[in-house]
């Protein structure tokens, strides 16, 4: 895959990838609405930037296809907020509510902190702490504190910022970014440091994410898609559901550009070649994977 390319179009960012498919899409897609299309699509069709297709994604509350392109279902995990007191008392079981409480008698503090210098240290910090997270290479580790203030400041404007402290030490933290009607949050990145995995201060994060969002009147807060592919549940999707998070499935959009990006679109070649795998192999190879990068970290680690 050929690294992404961010270009401007009438104002908007947009991301484009690919090395033989250059598929185009916001750079806020899932994150914003994308109100009118066709203005956008007549600045890429204008662009000296190759691009066979144009893909966007509609944001809550609506459902139901409001554009005629050709389209597909795409979905979102999404926890529906009215007060804190709902998502607390209805929305998850006991077992949840014990892990909040287990992150506050840890000793830990979760709480709204501003995008300062100490906060980017802080969140560079939990980036560099290991090479591997989830069984894989994490992207950011080894990045300068430059590259992480980059990174983290995207849609500053427009996001909140939640710390999980022990003491005076970051431990993980939140970025919620909202559309821009202030509809949907959206978790736009949640990490805690493996080293306190025990103190839950993920669980205390999305708790304050949701106290947050009540707060503010945001009746939607999305936490990336609930399942990809033909992936089946994995740790991660069990959090979201215990967390009061749910599949909703949302028309994600397709407009050819190109010949290619039609030939491309109608024989399916926009979606990644692994998802042609049966689930069962590509589970396999999945396991595989987390042991092998798993050996690696312990034979370098054994090392010094």
């Amino acid at each position: 895959m050929k690294k992404k390319q961010i270009i401007k179009i009438y104002g908007q960012d947009v991301k484009v990838e690919g090395r033989l498919i250059r598929i185009a899409r916001p750079d806020a897609d899932t994150y914003d609405a994308l109100q009118e299309p066709e203005t956008l699509l007549d600045g890429l069709r204008r662009s000296a930037t190759k691009i066979d297709l144009f893909t966007f994604m509609q944001i809550m509350p609506q459902t139901k296809p409001n554009f005629a392109y050709p389209m597909e279902q795409d979905n979102l995990a999404v926890l529906e907020i009215s007060t804190f007191d709902e998502w607390w008392k209805k929305q998850v079981d006991s077992k949840t509510r014990n892990m909040v409480r287990k992150a506050e008698k840890a000793g830990t503090e979760t709480r709204e902190i501003a995008f300062d210098d100490a906060l980017v240290r802080g969140i560079w910090e939990i980036y560099n702490e290991s090479p591997i997270r989830q069984g894989k290479p994490f992207s950011h580790y080894g990045k300068s504190l430059e590259a992480v203030r980059e990174h983290s400041a995207t849609y500053a404007d427009r996001s909140i910022f939640i710390g999980t402290f022990l003491g005076e030490q970051l431990i993980g933290f939140v970025k919620l970014t909202t559309d821009a009607a202030r509809v949907q949050a959206n978790v736009m990145n949640i990490i805690s440091m493996m080293r306190h995995r025990a103190k839950a201060a993920t669980n205390a994060l999305i708790a304050q994410a949701v106290r947050s969002c009540a707060e503010r009147g945001i009746a939607h807060l999305a936490y990336s898609s609930f399942s990809y592919g033909k992936k089946q549940g994995d740790s991660l999707s069990a959090f979201k559901t215990n967390n009061g998070f749910r599949k909703v499935d949302l028309p994600r959009y397709y407009v050819p550009l190109s010949r290619l990006g039609w030939i491309a679109f109608r024989l399916g070649l926009h979606h990644k070649i692994i998802d042609r795998f049966p689930e069962p192999i590509m589970a396999r190879v999945r396991e595989l994977r987390s042991a092998w990068y798993s050996r690696k970290l312990h034979t370098s680690m054994d090392a010094f």
